[in-house]
């Protein structure tokens, strides 16, 4: 075995890969589809035949479907980075612009596929084998919607929203047909929609502060209106247990749960009251980043929620990986 370094270069295209995927966020991918796997298998999943291979399947169908986003953000964004953000990737030209979009279509479709077969994979006796395929196949469109479309316009947020809530109903599909949902609803329960709702509407408010990142001279109008959907969602997530089977679910915190997220929430909207009161490209920059880290936080508080405290540990763990790479891969 060779003793011998990696090359500077080797070590340079490596650390451009890592930054064209956004690799710290995706671990905020994992713990969405982590959160809406335990909260409708709950304690049962590790006895059920195919429960490791279905989490493993849809683990991978987002990883990969998120990734995809992110390469195909920056391939129909190359012009726009060439005067805003030079120095990455594909505008100085260090990752061919046409193997960056052959990668982004096939991270894709690949994903769109293994979440498919995370259905297939599934044993739970009343799950609904074809429901992965459809969300799967739903978020890889909306990404694909988001990247190619809609971002130019004042749609974005919410579409971005609309990917993050798909991921959350992805990790959620294999799950058990909602008593009396309607199929228009794809059988899901209503704290299951809540959940990924708050999530969703909580990642519209984190775009719009994205929005005004590369802006010097940004007013605070943009700021506000985040910060308003940052906190209708995070209201939405506490509200889980009031909605359908909810209450059934949060067993856990015996009335803690409201105190948890009125924590979070509280740390979460002072960082975004801090940027609006003196906003800065900067400082906007540092809010999203924990913004989006602090995705991991919200999904371990729903596994605590629930009862899965092992969980709940395993999934803020996500946050050192992240951390560790953060301080070499932009997250934005």
């Amino acid at each position: 075995m060779s003793d011998t370094p990696a090359s500077p270069a080797s070590s340079s295209r490596l650390l451009d890969y890592l930054r064209l995927f956004r690799l710290p966020n995706v671990f905020t991918a994992l713990a969405d589809i982590i959160m809406g796997f335990l909260f409708v298998q709950g304690h049962q999943w590790l006895n059920t035949p195919g429960g490791v291979a279905t989490l493993l399947c849809l683990a991978a169908a987002s990883g990969l479907i998120y990734t995809a986003g992110m390469v195909l953000n920056d391939v129909f964004d190359v012009e726009i980075d060439a005067v805003e953000r030079p120095q990455r990737p594909l505008p100085s030209g260090r990752i061919g612009l046409g193997w960056a979009r052959f990668l982004g279509y096939e991270l894709l479709i690949v994903g769109a596929i293994l979440a498919g077969v995370a259905g297939l994979t599934s044993a739970e006796p009343h799950s609904l084998a074809w429901r992965p395929a459809v969300i799967g196949l739903a978020l890889a469109g909306c990404v694909l919607l988001y990247d190619g479309v809609l971002k130019k316009f004042w749609i974005a947020p919410l579409a971005m929203g609309g990917c993050r809530f798909l991921n959350v109903l992805l990790g959620m599909s294999v799950g058990s047909a909602g008593a009396d949902a309607p199929v228009w609803l794809l059988y899901y329960d209503l704290s299951e929609l809540l959940v990924a709702a708050g999530i969703g509407a909580y990642i519209v408010g984190v775009t719009q502060f994205a929005r005004n990142e590369a802006k010097e001279n940004q007013g605070s109008g943009g700021l506000i209106v985040g910060a308003a959907i940052m906190a209708c969602g995070l209201a939405m997530l506490t509200a889980f247990p009031l909605v359908g089977n909810g209450a059934q679910r949060a067993v856990s915190l015996n009335g803690g749960w409201e105190i948890l997220m009125l924590l979070l929430s509280g740390l979460l909207l002072r960082r975004a009251l801090w940027v609006i009161w003196r906003p800065s490209p900067v400082r906007i920059m540092g809010a999203i980043k924990v913004f989006i880290f602090s995705l991991v936080l919200l999904d371990a508080a729903v596994c605590l929620a629930v009862g899965q405290m092992p969980w709940a540990i395993g999934v803020c763990c996500l946050l050192l990986p992240m951390f560790l790479l953060g301080r070499w891969v932009y997250s934005t």
